[in-house]
């Protein structure tokens, strides 16, 4: 990314360690900003993991909910907000995830009737229900992996970092998570579709050819 892209990345630290030390001092608008910042983020890691119908506004609002608590203890210059929020979001996650649940791909939203002649965003948005069907059917773990790196385009490093393993194990993940995949999804063009659609050439290169 260069020295432009590393200094963003300072900035943004920087920028979020402010927030946060306002947020403690009982600064509702500062905490609106951190929300406004990083909640999509966390609500699209949440719909990856937990689908459609998942509890994806739960997950947001527990995590901002412990980043509020967490405020005062905030350390600046320590570990990156995305990172410990993307690490929170994950374990409850994946923790719903562990737990016994009766909804299947049934649960999942089907596509809108797209009328006596589909078009290209019918195609697309099929596709993508597809990915969406697949991912449902990875391990957690897998599942988290494939969403971290090729959803929301973190390096193998980032990912490592919230998941909480060595890049080694994080990769081993992302192979056996790729491989699910290709199992799952017998059109290969939807599924190139869908990764173009959301995770750009490069990332249907790599999970294609993975």
């Amino acid at each position: 990314m260069g020295e432009a892209g590393d200094q963003d990345r300072v900035n943004e630290r920087d920028e979020d360690d402010a927030l946060i030390a306002r947020t403690a001092a009982g600064e509702e608008r500062a905490f609106a900003e951190l929300i406004a910042r990083h909640g999509d983020r966390i609500a699209s890691l949440a719909r990856r993991m937990l689908g459609p119908s998942g509890d994806t506004d739960d997950i947001v609002q527990e995590t901002f909910l412990r980043l509020w608590s967490q405020a005062p203890a905030w350390q600046p210059g320590g570990a990156k907000l995305s990172t410990w929020l993307y690490r929170v979001a994950s374990n409850m996650c994946i923790d719903r995830l562990r737990k016994p649940s009766t909804s299947g791909l049934d649960a999942l939203a089907e596509p809108a009737d797209p009328g006596p002649r589909p078009d290209q965003d019918y195609i697309a948005a099929r596709a993508a229900l597809q990915v969406e069907q697949a991912l449902q059917q990875l391990a957690p773990r897998q599942r988290m992996a494939i969403v971290l790196c090729h959803f929301e385009e973190m390096t193998n490093i980032e990912a490592s970092q919230v998941m909480g393993l060595t890049v080694e194990a994080l990769e081993s993940l992302l192979a056996r998570g790729r491989r699910a995949l290709r199992r799952e999804l017998s059109d290969e063009g939807s599924w190139l579709i869908a990764a173009l659609r959301d995770g750009g050439m490069d990332a249907a290169r790599e999970v294609r050819n993975g």
